[in-house]
């Protein structure tokens, strides 16, 4: 790989701390500081993602890259750094945070000029680590390997994976925070992504009254990341907000879309980019259900449940609209921009979803169907992926029951059977509405309704294999994740079986996930 093309541009332009020194404190009025991965002994590469490397301008992998996929001896080009920021977690102000097992190697431009940020996620601790090892886990680092790179090929905006990674050490982890550590395999990810900043590094800067360097902070960001802003002066804050709304907005349709929950939404984990960042105790839904959260520790409010993700996208953008406040000066223009937030998002999402029943536009009425739709789901307990597939059969001829057995997780009694044939009748009803046709329905349909999506049951399935030495399902995974809307392998294609229904890793995780 050429990693002598990277730079590190941000540490250029803010205040920071060049101590190089690991131990866990607070950094007043810096936004990073300089930090050396720990280095391992007997590092083993898992699995390298040639293609984003290709297209990131780092190159063709060669066996000696092993030391920089984890870490070790740095070429002299390279300064890592750890950043600082704050946060609301749970809905309450934290204070300083950062990147607690997250270092930065830099940025690197490729041949299109295109800039990507490559960081190592589970390399040692930080300054920022809060008294914890900075290290990760396995089963961790193979769930966000794969389900980033799994969110980029359905479309959604996140971060991406390039390589995983044997630290060749153990690691004790209280899984489920129950008074049970054990010691399990440690891993290393690079992740990488246009930028990794948050919405927390505003509030820091923000809630230290650190002004010159908000300012400083946002110019940045719109120069680096917003070419669309063109504005000048308080105009162009103004601009950014409402451009990062929009984002956050569009990021959070998409999961819908596909049936994402993000498990922990505090402001420390949203990107100001509007990039799906920090998979921890996330889910792909299995049985739709609104209230579903696959976080025990947002247990039992569950703030954070798949139906909520809209108001806490809304919320966490208020936050990050008092962490501005200083630089816009102006209440209303903020109240205002927040309180339609709202209307901005629900036509969005109903616009998608839309497109998930194959509706060439939204027109009246539909928000009773969508509603009522998500009632039978719920009642009937459909897997969200199937019915959809299914969906796409639906003609004259097909039994509607044969269709929509196995793709329920509870038994389509006579009450529900009718209940299903009577949506099936309003939904024909509403699709000769429709100004396009059925062949044309069909493909947007198709287009909108992955046939894969990566289950934590595989998940851990392919963790439980890794462990044991073995990566012929993280092989089959990896290329049916990327081709998501192709069915290459039949047997992902159907419902989490019973077996996994109590397993703690495959419908409820734990932040340690």
């Amino acid at each position: 790989m050429n990693i002598e093309k990277i730079r590190q541009p941000f540490l250029k332009n803010f205040p920071g701390d060049f101590s190089g020194n690991p131990m866990q404190r607070v950094t007043p009025k810096v936004l990073f500081s300089t930090i050396n991965p720990a280095g391992f002994e007997n590092p083993k590469v898992i699995a390298f993602n040639e293609k984003l490397s290709e297209e990131s301008g780092l190159g063709k992998f060669e066996s000696s890259d092993i030391n920089f996929l984890v870490g070790n001896d740095l070429p002299a080009n390279i300064q890592s750094y750890a950043t600082a920021y704050a946060g609301h977690q749970f809905g309450n102000w934290a204070g300083q945070l950062g990147d607690g097992r997250a270092i930065l190697a830099g940025e690197i431009t490729n041949n299109s000029g295109q800039k990507t940020e490559i960081q190592w996620k589970g390399s040692g601790a930080t300054p920022y680590s809060r008294h914890a090892d900075g290290r990760a886990v396995l089963r961790s680092s193979v769930r966000e390997y794969l389900m980033s790179e799994a969110m980029h090929h359905l479309g959604v905006p996140t971060t991406r994976a390039l390589s995983l990674c044997f630290t060749g050490e153990d690691v004790v982890r209280d899984m489920m925070y129950n008074g049970n550590p054990q010691n399990e395999k440690g891993a290393v990810i690079i992740r990488t992504a246009e930028s990794f900043l948050r919405f927390g590094h505003f509030e820091l800067a923000s809630a230290q009254r650190e002004y010159k360097t908000l300012q400083d902070l946002v110019d940045f960001t719109i120069q680096n990341y917003y070419p669309e802003i063109t504005s000048s002066d308080t105009q162009k804050y103004k601009d950014f907000f409402k451009n990062v709304c929009t984002r956050t907005a569009d990021m959070t349709t998409e999961w819908f879309r596909v049936g994402f929950v993000h498990g922990v939404m505090n402001t420390d984990n949203m990107s100001i980019l509007g990039l799906t960042i920090d998979y921890g105790p996330y889910s792909m839904m299995d049985e739709y259900d609104l209230n579903f959260t696959p976080n025990t520790t947002d247990l039992p409010g569950r703030r954070y449940a798949f139906g909520k993700q809209g108001q806490i996208s809304q919320w966490n953008l208020w936050q990050l609209a008092n962490a501005l406040h200083p630089l816009i000066k102006d209440e209303k223009f903020l109240e205002d921009t927040l309180n339609s937030y709202g209307n901005y998002f629900w036509e969005t999402h109903d616009k998608m979803l839309c497109r998930k029943f194959g509706f060439d536009q939204l027109i009246n009425g539909d928000e009773d169907f969508f509603s009522n739709w998500q009632g039978l789901m719920q009642e009937l307990q459909f897997d969200h992926t199937l019915f959809f597939n299914q969906l796409e059969k639906v003609d004259q001829e097909n039994d509607v029951k044969d269709l929509f057995a196995n793709v329920s997780y509870t038994n389509l009694t006579d009450d529900k059977l009718r209940k299903l044939e009577d949506f099936i009748q309003k939904y024909n009803e509403r699709l000769s509405k429709n100004n396009i046709t059925k062949k044309e329905s069909l493909n947007l349909m198709q287009k909108t309704n992955p046939k894969f999506i990566l289950r934590n049951y595989l998940l851990y399935q392919c963790i439980e294999e890794i462990n044991d030495g073995k990566t012929e399902l993280l092989d089959k995974l990896t290329q049916a994740l990327e081709n998501p809307y192709q069915e290459i392998y039949p047997e992902f294609s159907e419902k989490r079986p019973s077996s996994y229904d109590d397993i703690s890793g495959c419908s409820t995780l734990s932040c340690s996930s």
